[in-house]
């Protein structure tokens, strides 16, 4: 393989990993099941407990 065949490689299947590695990090964050958890970390830097 030469260095032009690794190049093409990786710049088409590290775009199509990164697409798949964003859509699972978008899937995570809007969730249904996550929601609470984000709201109480949305609200730490509002609470005067200490």
């Amino acid at each position: 393989m030469s260095f032009q065949e690794v190049s093409v490689f990786a710049q088409t299947y590290g775009l199509v990993y990164l697409f798949v590695l964003f859509l699972i990090v978008v899937a995570y964050a809007l969730w249904p099941k996550n929601k609470e958890k984000f709201d109480h970390a949305a609200k730490i830097p509002l609470d005067e407990k200490e």
